[in-house]
Protein backbone atom coordinates (compact mmCIF):
# COMPACT_ATOMS: atom_id res chain seq x y z
CA UNK A 1 0.00 0.00 0.00
CA UNK A 2 3.03 2.31 -0.07
CA UNK A 3 3.20 5.11 -2.60
CA UNK A 4 6.25 5.13 -4.86
CA UNK A 5 7.47 8.19 -2.96
CA UNK A 6 7.20 6.39 0.40
CA UNK A 7 8.71 3.23 -1.07
CA UNK A 8 11.73 5.22 -2.34
CA UNK A 9 12.39 6.31 1.24
CA UNK A 10 11.75 2.86 2.69
CA UNK A 11 14.06 1.11 0.20
CA UNK A 12 16.77 3.79 0.28
CA UNK A 13 19.45 1.19 1.12
CA UNK A 14 18.65 -0.92 -1.97
CA UNK A 15 20.48 1.00 -4.72
CA UNK A 16 18.93 -0.58 -7.83
CA UNK A 17 15.36 -0.58 -6.48
CA UNK A 18 15.69 2.96 -5.13
CA UNK A 19 16.91 4.18 -8.55
CA UNK A 20 13.77 2.82 -10.20
CA UNK A 21 11.50 4.21 -7.47
CA UNK A 22 13.23 7.60 -7.77
CA UNK A 23 12.46 7.62 -11.51
CA UNK A 24 8.78 7.22 -10.70
CA UNK A 25 8.94 10.12 -8.25
CA UNK A 26 10.95 12.35 -10.62
CA UNK A 27 8.40 11.90 -13.38
CA UNK A 28 5.52 12.95 -11.16
CA UNK A 29 4.19 9.47 -10.44
CA UNK A 30 5.36 9.28 -6.81
CA UNK A 31 1.79 9.47 -5.54
CA UNK A 32 0.80 6.19 -7.24
CA UNK A 33 0.66 3.10 -5.04
CA UNK A 34 2.79 0.01 -5.47
CA UNK A 35 0.66 -2.68 -7.06
CA UNK A 36 -1.92 -0.22 -8.35
CA UNK A 37 -3.85 -1.78 -11.21
CA UNK A 38 -2.99 -0.34 -14.63
CA UNK A 39 -6.65 0.17 -15.68
CA UNK A 40 -6.93 2.74 -12.86
CA UNK A 41 -4.24 4.95 -14.45
CA UNK A 42 -5.08 7.96 -16.58
CA UNK A 43 -3.75 8.09 -20.14
CA UNK A 44 -0.99 10.51 -19.11
CA UNK A 45 0.00 8.38 -16.13
CA UNK A 46 0.14 5.24 -18.29
CA UNK A 47 2.24 7.00 -20.90
CA UNK A 48 4.71 8.30 -18.32
CA UNK A 49 4.87 4.85 -16.72
CA UNK A 50 5.84 3.38 -20.10
CA UNK A 51 8.52 6.05 -20.52
CA UNK A 52 9.89 5.36 -17.03
CA UNK A 53 10.02 1.69 -17.93
CA UNK A 54 12.01 2.49 -21.06
CA UNK A 55 14.29 4.89 -19.22
CA UNK A 56 14.97 2.21 -16.60
CA UNK A 57 15.94 -0.26 -19.35
CA UNK A 58 18.70 2.15 -20.33
CA UNK A 59 20.23 2.32 -16.87
CA UNK A 60 23.67 0.72 -16.55
CA UNK A 61 23.60 -2.98 -15.78
CA UNK A 62 24.43 -3.54 -12.12
CA UNK A 63 26.91 -6.35 -12.93
CA UNK A 64 29.01 -5.00 -15.78
CA UNK A 65 28.06 -1.32 -16.06
CA UNK A 66 26.89 -1.80 -19.67
CA UNK A 67 23.90 0.12 -20.91
CA UNK A 68 20.98 -1.36 -22.78
CA UNK A 69 20.71 -1.02 -26.55
CA UNK A 70 19.53 2.23 -28.11
CA UNK A 71 15.95 2.63 -29.31
CA UNK A 72 13.76 4.86 -31.44
CA UNK A 73 10.70 6.29 -29.67
CA UNK A 74 7.88 7.92 -31.63
CA UNK A 75 5.35 9.72 -29.45
CA UNK A 76 2.17 11.36 -30.67
CA UNK A 77 0.91 14.27 -28.56
CA UNK A 78 2.39 13.01 -25.26
CA UNK A 79 1.36 16.22 -23.45
CA UNK A 80 -2.39 15.74 -23.94
CA UNK A 81 -4.14 15.88 -20.58
CA UNK A 82 -1.02 16.76 -18.62
CA UNK A 83 -0.80 19.57 -16.09
CA UNK A 84 1.93 22.13 -16.86
CA UNK A 85 4.18 20.75 -14.09
CA UNK A 86 3.78 17.27 -15.57
CA UNK A 87 4.74 18.62 -19.01
CA UNK A 88 8.00 19.89 -17.48
CA UNK A 89 8.64 16.45 -16.00
CA UNK A 90 7.87 14.80 -19.34
CA UNK A 91 10.35 17.10 -21.06
CA UNK A 92 13.00 16.14 -18.51
CA UNK A 93 12.23 12.46 -19.06
CA UNK A 94 12.55 12.84 -22.84
CA UNK A 95 15.89 14.63 -22.41
CA UNK A 96 17.09 11.75 -20.25
CA UNK A 97 16.14 9.22 -22.93
CA UNK A 98 18.14 11.24 -25.48
CA UNK A 99 21.05 11.53 -23.04
CA UNK A 100 21.08 7.71 -22.87
CA UNK A 101 21.57 7.65 -26.63
CA UNK A 102 18.00 6.96 -27.70
CA UNK A 103 16.29 8.81 -30.54
CA UNK A 104 12.98 10.47 -29.67
CA UNK A 105 10.57 11.76 -32.31
CA UNK A 106 7.59 13.69 -30.97
CA UNK A 107 4.53 14.83 -32.89
CA UNK A 108 3.38 17.73 -30.77
CA UNK A 109 1.70 21.15 -30.66
CA UNK A 110 2.66 22.09 -27.08
CA UNK A 111 5.02 25.06 -27.31
CA UNK A 112 7.02 24.11 -24.22
CA UNK A 113 7.93 20.79 -25.78
CA UNK A 114 8.64 22.31 -29.20
CA UNK A 115 10.93 24.89 -27.57
CA UNK A 116 13.03 22.05 -26.08
CA UNK A 117 13.53 20.17 -29.35
CA UNK A 118 16.93 19.71 -30.94
CA UNK A 119 15.41 19.66 -34.43
CA UNK A 120 11.95 20.74 -35.60
CA UNK A 121 9.95 19.89 -38.67
CA UNK A 122 6.90 22.03 -39.41
CA UNK A 123 4.36 20.70 -41.86
CA UNK A 124 1.60 22.75 -43.41
CA UNK A 125 0.49 25.22 -44.50
CA UNK A 126 -2.70 23.84 -42.90
CA UNK A 127 -4.01 20.47 -41.77
CA UNK A 128 -5.50 17.59 -43.73
CA UNK A 129 -5.56 17.93 -47.51
CA UNK A 130 -4.21 21.50 -47.23
CA UNK A 131 -1.05 20.30 -45.49
CA UNK A 132 1.76 17.84 -45.86
CA UNK A 133 4.40 20.19 -47.20
CA UNK A 134 7.61 20.80 -45.28
CA UNK A 135 7.55 24.47 -44.30
CA UNK A 136 10.65 24.35 -42.10
CA UNK A 137 13.21 21.89 -40.82
CA UNK A 138 16.08 22.78 -38.54
CA UNK A 139 16.85 24.17 -35.08
CA UNK A 140 14.08 25.72 -32.96
CA UNK A 141 15.61 29.20 -33.16
CA UNK A 142 15.34 29.09 -36.95
CA UNK A 143 11.68 28.17 -36.78
CA UNK A 144 11.03 31.10 -34.46
CA UNK A 145 12.56 33.44 -37.05
CA UNK A 146 10.73 31.89 -40.01
CA UNK A 147 8.09 34.35 -41.20
CA UNK A 148 5.78 32.00 -43.12
CA UNK A 149 5.39 29.18 -40.57
CA UNK A 150 2.14 29.15 -38.55
CA UNK A 151 3.97 28.16 -35.35
CA UNK A 152 6.65 30.88 -35.60
CA UNK A 153 4.82 33.82 -33.96
CA UNK A 154 3.69 31.67 -31.02
CA UNK A 155 7.16 30.23 -30.61
CA UNK A 156 8.72 33.73 -30.74
CA UNK A 157 6.36 34.83 -27.95
CA UNK A 158 7.21 31.69 -25.94
CA UNK A 159 10.95 32.19 -26.38
CA UNK A 160 10.74 35.96 -25.86
CA UNK A 161 12.47 36.68 -29.16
Amino acid sequence: KLSFEDAAKFFSAHRKLKTLLDLMVETGLGYLNLGQSSPTLSGGEAQRLKLVSELARGLPNARDGASASRHLYILEEPTIGLHQSDVARLIDLLHRLVDQGHTVIVIEHHLDLIAEADWVLELGPAGGDAGGKILYQGPVAGLARHQSCPTAPYLRAKLGT
